[in-house]
């Protein structure tokens, strides 16, 4: 989801944990879920999103892997 902000198109953050919508929360400068309750700085939300996009890499590298050996073998059967 984004929204107009000053004339720039702000993308609304997703939880990384639930997937839910997180606000900012200005006093406090932490994003909050409004599903699960995370509260996390914005640097936190980075470093978040950055493990969980190489664990999703990481888990379709080894899918992948594992798809080829099997059509390798399966090849070698014949």
């Amino acid at each position: 989801m984004s929204f107009l902000m000053d004339g720039m198109w702000i993308e609304m953050p997703y939880c990384p944990e639930c997937g839910g919508e997180m606000r900012y929360i200005a006093a406090t400068r932490h994003y909050v879920c409004q599903s699960c309750g995370l509260s996390v700085t914005q640097q936190e939300l980075i470093e978040l999103r950055e493990k969980l996009r190489t664990s999703v890499e990481d888990n379709e590298k080894e899918r992948w892997r594992k798809e080829y050996l099997k059509w390798w073998l399966s090849s070698k059967k014949k």
